[in-house]
């Protein structure tokens, strides 16, 4: 009996690069097993796939280790942020105010 495969993307975007790779894995596969198993390890060695947040279509899989791969599936997988985007906006109203302060 054939076993049916699931196809799905994996995307990645390093700091100087990006990668979109189209993968088959047999129906069933979790999200991080389609990880281990893809050429996204090839790409990128540095990359802890067993241990990054992961996300399909934008939206966090909170467990996936769990979550299996469903056909058509685009599995981002995410880097840590270098800054807070809140901190970021308030540094950036506070330097903002200050200018206007300045300026009255």
């Amino acid at each position: 009996m054939v076993e049916a495969v699931i196809e799905f993307e994996v995307v990645y975007a390093a700091v100087h690069r990006q990668v979109l790779l189209c993968e088959t894995v047999p129906a069933g596969t979790t999200v991080r097993m389609a990880l281990l198993k893809s050429r996204v390890a090839e790409a990128f060695p540095e990359l802890d796939l067993a241990d990054c947040p992961v996300g399909i279509f934008g939206k966090v899989v909170a467990d996936p280790d769990t979550r299996q791969v469903q056909a058509g599936d685009r599995i981002e997988i995410y880097r840590p942020l270098l800054a807070d985007p809140k901190e970021v906006r308030r540094l950036r109203a506070a330097k903002a105010a200050e200018a206007k302060a300045r300026n009255q």
